[in-house]
């Protein structure tokens, strides 16, 4: 079946991305370029277990991606997919380090019904197939495990897979299978890595194990690389579902190594005139060293980073002992970019809040100044407010100075009354002239007699 996706400048052709099997998957990113499948002749062809081919189109049959063809075999013929065409055929072929070109097979047609139902009869044929020939090499006494049985698409040939940790004489097994199963015999010993790649599983991550997924080829893991990592030499943590180490202790050890560059070696001692410091522990990726005063236990731990430990260093070699190994670590550090998530924080608007109470606004030159201080005065009349001990704030003193000059006091009750009467009386007479000698009645205070 095509896919194509049709846009207003054409079509985005979808056959880079078709079926293929977990590791095996190539990208085939030139797939939209026009022309691209007739650039080579080569084809790359997917079978089981991982198992792919090169062979060449001679007969220029179009073949697309996803189609199931019949390739040459010896003897016969086999059934596969096509994975790859086009440009990338001799890009993947130069990395799987195939130069000769005359061991190179051709592709002899697309598959018919009669190869699909030839092909789908072997194959029903695989699972008792391995059953039986690890009946038969348990009865040979082979320390070896048949993993698992693949046969050709024509039925003609049977290739056994095979798991060893020792060499293994299996030429009378190959005659005992022949005579059993009268097809030609291939051997093919794998890893345990192999294994439970083709068998599958989830690793203790929580996800698809990676031998399963995307990895194609195996390096060889060594306890090294966990002590390089400062990881726990347990076997039960560090092996895998294929009792092997697990591969991923590879992925990060060079990041380990770099960084173990710029730390001092454990065996080196640090003198203070407070004692002798031994290495206890060290975060590598952090640049932190801890150091203890005992060299068994832990006691009086101090850490440092690896630039105070190199300083320390140099100055015992030139003899001198330092106070402490927290001499300098008091040192101005470089400013931290600020984090935006706290602009977030919840308390950020506390602070203005409280300038705006505090009487800041005096500075400010705008009417906020006086609102503070009117509610100060509010606060200075409340009885909850009164200061307690005889301490009294700074402002209340300054706003309550100018009623305490003289013997000066608040108008009480009738006076307050005529007060208010004089006022809306000479309301509507603003624009007369106000007589000289007579102070204005705006104030609330009488005047001094």
């Amino acid at each position: 079946m095509e896919f194509k996706l049709h846009n207003g400048s054409g079509s985005l052709c979808c056959k880079s991305c078709g079926r293929q099997d977990k590791q095996l998957n190539t990208y085939d990113w030139l797939a939209d370029i026009p022309g691209n499948a007739e650039e080579s002749d080569m084809v790359e062809v997917q079978f089981k277990n991982t198992r792919k081919g090169y062979f060449r189109n001679s007969n220029k049959i179009p073949l697309e991606k996803g189609d199931i063809v019949a390739v040459e075999a010896t003897p016969g013929h086999d059934i596969g997919v096509v994975t790859l065409t086009g440009r990338l055929v001799p890009l993947q072929m130069r990395r799987a380090n195939i130069k000769s070109e005359a061991d190179i097979k051709r592709i002899y047609r697309k598959a018919k019904q009669v190869d699909m139902e030839k092909y789908n009869e072997a194959k029903a044929r695989e699972h008792s197939t391995m059953i039986r020939a690890r009946q038969i090499a348990l009865d040979l006494n082979l320390n070896m495990k048949i993993g698992d049985v693949e046969y050709q698409g024509d039925g003609n040939k049977a290739i056994f897979y095979y798991i060893a940790d020792e060499r293994v004489d299996f030429r009378q097994l190959i005659k005992v299978l022949a005579d059993a199963f009268h097809v030609r015999i291939e051997m093919k010993q794998i890893g345990a890595r192999q294994e439970a790649g083709r068998i599958g599983g989830i690793g203790p991550c929580g996800r698809e194990l990676c031998c399963a997924t995307w990895m194609t080829s195996f390096v060889s893991v060594s306890t090294s690389a966990a002590r390089f990592q400062d990881i726990s030499l347990n076997p039960q943590k560090l092996a895998g579902q294929c009792a092997k180490l697990k591969c991923c202790l590879n992925y990060e050890v060079d990041c380990y190594v770099e960084a173990q560059k710029r730390l001092p070696s454990k065996e080196i001692e640090l003198e203070t005139k407070d004692g002798v410091f031994y290495f206890f522990k060290a975060d590598i990726l952090n640049n932190q060293i801890t150091y203890s005063t005992d060299k068994n236990i832990p006691a009086n731990l101090v850490t440092i980073s690896g630039r105070r430990a190199f300083e320390v260093i140099g100055l015992n070699k030139r003899g001198i002992k330092p106070e402490n190994l927290l001499e300098e670590t008091h040192r101005a550090e470089p400013k931290k970019p600020v984090d935006l998530l706290e602009q977030e924080s919840l308390t950020r608007f506390d602070r203005n809040r409280k300038n705006k109470n505090g009487g800041d606004g005096n500075n400010n030159g705008n009417g906020n100044g006086n609102n503070g201080g009117n509610r100060n005065k509010k606060r200075k009349k409340s009885p909850n407010n009164r200061p307690q001990g005889g301490e009294q704030s700074a402002a209340p003193q300054q706003q309550e100075q100018p009623r305490q000059q003289g013997d000066e006091k608040r108008p009480q009750g009738d006076e307050r009354r005529s007060q208010r009467n004089n006022n809306n009386r000479k309301r509507p007479h603003n624009n007369r002239p106000k007589p000289q000698g007579d102070k204005p009645v705006q104030n609330d205070k009488p005047a001094q007699e």
